[in-house]
């Protein structure tokens, strides 16, 4: 694995330093087309209307709409569509409540629930859903079990409520010592708090391989790929690379994994050590890898930033992912430390 990573990395110098070249173009792996619902979204207007959208290979799907994540139960019926359709859910249609989750039920096969992914938090805008995504093999990650977010120090009393009544039990926090300081997370009294710090040194200074060629290799490809901002290209590597993050990463995971209720995980912004955190997430429940950088992408939006994330920072971190262990499973169980009784518990708490 040592002489591999050398090769990749002196190879990927020479070329950075040797030519600066256009961009490399990348290939987007394609979705396969499998029984079941292909697509399928839920998003919430600014003025409280809905916008449901499903494609499916049934002929006809009734809508119910709901509080809970787990759908039917107390769901009152919305409209219904044909196998792949639209419906729009007026403002006033439904009372106002923390967050209304949407069962498509279709005349064969099984139901999906589908929710707008942002809670709508003005004090937290990234704080969102990491459900709600197809994985390549036709299953669905379920929404209402894990969030994403940036900082939760200014959190108001109903924003709290938020996460109570979304069943919030824990919160893992990503940032360094500093920032926890600056800003201490403000959560209900009854979820639970861990640290899970990236940047940790606690103990000692670790990596995988060299800090030096990780370092040139970052900085090539940041000249030959072209960036925006040097410093996060170089930065993202260095989260798989770093013993620390692994940690805080395997800590994260099987935080998620234990928690029988939901979990939120953030850092300061909720673009970076937490667009890591989601995309390894993601990743090891199936979704693709498209459907992952669009997840990433979207910090742009909800932080209301075009430069908020770039899409060669996150490719930089699978990349290291690649050049250190070789394949995506070889990072999860030899640089995360995760058993297959972690990854089993994640994929069938998410998996619909």
């Amino acid at each position: 694995m040592r002489a591999h990573r050398w090769r990749t990395g002196l190879v990927a110098v020479a070329a950075g330093l040797a030519m600066l070249v256009a961009p490399l173009v990348r290939s987007v792996p394609a979705t396969a087309s499998t029984a079941g619902f292909g697509q399928a979204s839920a998003i919430r207007g600014a003025d409280g209307s809905y916008a449901l959208s499903w494609a499916s290979t049934a002929t006809a799907v009734t809508v119910t709409a709901g509080t809970s994540p787990a759908g039917g139960g107390d769901g009152v019926a919305v409209g219904s569509g044909a196998g792949t359709g639209t419906l729009t859910v007026p403002a006033g249609t439904l009372p106002a409540t923390t967050r209304w989750y949407f069962t498509l039920t279709p005349n064969s096969g099984s139901p999906l629930v589908v929710a707008d992914r942002s809670l709508g938090l003005p004090d937290a805008t990234n704080f969102r859903d990491v459900g709600g995504y197809r994985t390549s093999d036709g299953h669905w990650v379920r929404m209402g079990v894990a969030y994403r977010s940036n900082k939760l120090s200014g959190l108001s009393v109903a924003e709290q409520q938020v996460l109570v009544d979304q069943h919030v039990t824990l919160d893992v926090d990503l940032r360094n010592g500093k920032e926890r300081s600056d800003d201490p997370d403000r959560i209900p009294a009854a979820t639970t708090y861990r640290v899970a710090d990236v940047e940790d040194l606690s103990h000692g200074i670790d990596f995988h391989d060299g800090a030096v060629l990780t370092l040139l290799t970052a900085l090539a490809l940041g000249l030959l790929e072209g960036t925006g901002n040097m410093g996060q290209r170089i930065a993202y590597p260095f989260m798989v690379d770093f013993g620390g993050a692994d940690r805080a990463y395997r800590t994260l995971l099987t935080g998620i994994a234990a928690n029988p209720q939901a979990t939120v995980f953030h850092c300061s912004s909720g673009k970076d050590r937490t667009g890591w955190g989601a995309a390894v997430l993601l990743t090891l429940l199936g979704v693709p890898r498209a459907t992952v950088e669009a997840d990433y992408l979207a910090s742009n939006d909800y932080l209301g930033r075009a430069d908020a994330v770039e899409l060669s920072w996150l490719r930089a971190a699978f990349d290291e992912v690649d050049a250190l262990y070789g394949n995506f499973d070889g990072y999860l169980h030899d640089g995360l430390g995760l058993s297959d009784a972690t990854v089993d518990a994640l994929r069938a708490r998410f998996l619909a």
